[in-house]
């Protein structure tokens, strides 16, 4: 195994307590910040997360009654084809901003997919939030162990805090029920503590962490 003889880089408390850092920016007020957030739930999860990328383009539009920042955002739809996609749409709004962008192809991490989101992010400088649909499509083929689900998502939390902006990733839910909803998000508990904030979509409700 090759060795890193980088040494580590520190900094000390009285530098850190005197430098000016920045609250984390919201894509949705109080709800969606910087970061990387995972959405588990059915069907509906997809339709909530588009609504949440169209109205990120005209002022005054609210999700949940909560304020949405304006910007550009990339939808990565993994499972759909243009028409779905289309039909989608037209579930939310009947005129749909240039500003969301729609893609049904990508690599996947590790493999080329941080390279071509930031090759969007250069291209589209105002980006607010990405959003994957579904994690597992993005995701390399090996065992679902807790090391393999926390180094996946670790790649795209770094990915999230190094350009300043929101990935929301759309996951699904284990069949058999849990007291702690939080506990059928499916795959090793890695999945909740990789990312900033976890949503559950069970019935009519939706659950935060």
């Amino acid at each position: 195994m090759r060795k890193n003889n980088a040494p580590l880089r520190t900094v000390d408390g009285a530098t850190l307590m005197s430098q000016p850092l920045h609250s984390p920016k919201f894509v949705v007020d109080t709800l969606l910040a910087q970061g990387l957030h995972i959405l588990a739930g059915p069907q509906g999860g997809q339709v909530l997360a588009g609504s949440v990328a169209v109205r990120s383009w005209w002022p005054g539009e609210l999700v949940w009654g909560m304020s949405v920042k304006q910007g550009t955002t990339l939808y990565l739809c993994l499972e759909d084809s243009v028409l779905r996609i289309q039909n989608r749409l037209f579930e939310i709004t009947e005129d749909a901003p240039s500003s969301v962008h729609f893609c049904t192809e990508c690599d996947l991490i590790g493999q080329g997919l941080e390279e071509q989101v930031e090759g969007f992010l250069v291209a589209h400088p105002d980006t607010v939030l990405v959003l994957v649909d579904t994690l597992q499509m993005v995701r390399p083929v090996h065992d679902a162990t807790y090391a393999n689900d926390y180094r996946d998502l670790s790649v795209l939390k770094r990915l999230a805090d190094k350009h300043g902006i929101a990935i929301l990733l759309i996951h699904h839910l284990r069949k058999e029920t849990a007291d702690d909803v939080f506990n059928r998000i499916s795959g090793t508990t890695a999945i909740s503590g990789a990312v900033d904030s976890s949503f559950t979509l069970v019935g009519r409700s939706a659950r935060q962490r």
